[in-house]
């Protein structure tokens, strides 16, 4: 089934232009020449969005905010300019990446496949097995110990998912905390070692190991 991708923007020659080298390479397009109009074409269920920021009736940010929470496709930013705390904004919100324009469509293509092929293996391989009979299904968020499930809380699975997936890499507490809370969140990194002193006492009390590692002075990382 070829994949579908939306196509977000007020300027009717890039939506052309872009439609037609996608369909070319193979892709169903839907096109949209601004945000109310992208808000309707949600409903066909796009498997990845090129989400223009600036346009005059809804900006590409609020639509983003508006959709994220019932989409999880990748959300991809077409804009003229960006500053970093513009991006900031637009990361936090839930978009996966920005695309500058004037921009290549070799570019656009090779951004826009690799984001497809990463939620393919995200749908495909939904578990990981660290260590004998432990389990992690990133896609039901649950965690297996000798075929039993060990309960986590939605932010101590996310702190597992993130570390997990980088093993051996080192996560300070404020980066933990702005990955899993956001940079808008009121609180402090603190609760990051709550939730990692949760985290160890529910792996110790099902028998597993105890899988993250402190670095003194540093931060967290999985144990390799």
């Amino acid at each position: 089934m070829k994949e579908r991708i939306l196509i977000v923007d007020d300027e009717a020659d890039i939506v052309k232009m872009v439609g037609d080298f996608l369909r070319f390479r193979g892709y169903d397009t839907i096109t949209a020449n601004g945000g109310n109009e992208a808000l309707k074409k949600i409903e066909l269920k796009p498997d990845l969005i090129l989400l223009d920021i600036n346009m005059p009736d809804i900006d590409g940010l609020t639509v983003l905010k508006t959709i994220r929470e019932h989409i999880s496709c990748p959300i991809l930013f077409l804009t003229a300019s960006v500053e970093d705390k513009d991006k900031v904004k637009g990361l936090t919100a839930g978009a996966d990446d920005y695309i500058v324009k004037p921009f290549s469509l070799d570019e656009l293509a090779a951004r826009v496949e690799a984001h497809l092929r990463r939620e393919l293996r995200h749908k495909t391989a939904t578990k990981l097995n660290f260590d004998g009979d432990f389990v992690i299904d990133y896609t039901e968020h649950s965690i297996y110990f000798n075929n039993q499930s060990i309960p986590f809380a939605k932010k101590e699975f996310d702190i597992i998912e993130l570390l997990s997936s980088n093993v051996g890499q080192v996560f300070d507490r404020e980066r933990i905390y702005e990955r899993i809370w956001g940079f808008d969140s009121e609180g402090d990194s603190s609760v990051v070692a709550e939730h990692i002193r949760r985290i160890r006492a529910k792996l110790s009390a099902a028998g597993a190991k105890p899988y993250i590692d402190t670095i003194w002075g540093v931060g967290y990382r999985w144990k390799r």
